[in-house]
């Protein structure tokens, strides 16, 4: 489980691609790295990922074809920087709320607002997701817990302070580029539950991937 409460950015030092696996070294900060093991649950831009060897501050992962074609993962490339988050431990604090590290769905970057002091992101979800996209309800954007603010039909923003942009990469994102979703667990249980129960208004419960 994760917290949502990205830790850091890690740059992509390499990815070595093969048939239906991409294999990804990524290195931390200094320090970042202490105490993570084999087998240990990383989550690089809101995925969960195995570290599968190491060395010194770069971690090792691999990612099916699955994973692949279902996040943004297929599309890094050395020199890239990303978000990360250890897994949360039995105690510490959640600052933001409870994720899974499973993406549900991508989302295109449709229009960024930059008033004083903060930037204003859209996004345009896939519409089988919609519906679980509520003004001031959670949602995760590439492992990062946020707050949604607005929402018209497939589209929604967020509202981000600028230690949010100096913490993770949306600091540097842009109009066009494609960020990793998770929904709230919470919020998809309750929406697909009226589903069931048959109330109008809702929409057959989105599959799960």
């Amino acid at each position: 489980m994760f917290t949502g409460i990205v830790q850091g950015l890690a740059d992509v030092e390499a990815v070595t691609s093969a048939t239906g696996l991409s294999t990804f070294a990524i290195r931390l900060p200094d320090n970042s790295a202490e105490g993570v093991t084999t087998g240990a649950s990383v989550a690089i831009n809101g995925t969960c990922l195995t570290v599968t060897s190491q060395t010194d501050n770069t971690l090792f992962f691999d990612a099916m074809q699955e994973t692949l074609k279902l996040t943004t993962l297929g599309t890094l490339k050395p020199g890239q920087r990303v978000n990360f988050e250890r897994a949360a431990r039995i105690g510490d604090e959640i600052g933001g709320h409870l994720l899974s590290g499973h993406v549900h769905a991508t989302a295109s970057v449709v229009k960024i607002m930059r008033p004083e002091n903060n930037v204003t992101i859209w996004f345009e979800i896939p519409d089988q997701w919609a519906d679980y996209i509520f003004p001031k309800g959670y949602i995760a954007i590439n492992g990062a817990s946020l707050t949604i603010g607005e929402v018209t039909g497939n589209r929604f923003n967020v509202h981000l302070i600028p230690e949010t942009l100096r913490a993770t990469t949306f600091g540097a994102i842009e109009e066009g580029m494609s960020v990793n979703i998770e929904i709230d667990s919470q919020t998809q249980t309750i929406v697909d539950t009226l589903a069931r129960l048959g109330y109008s208004g809702q929409r057959r419960p989105a599959p799960s991937v």
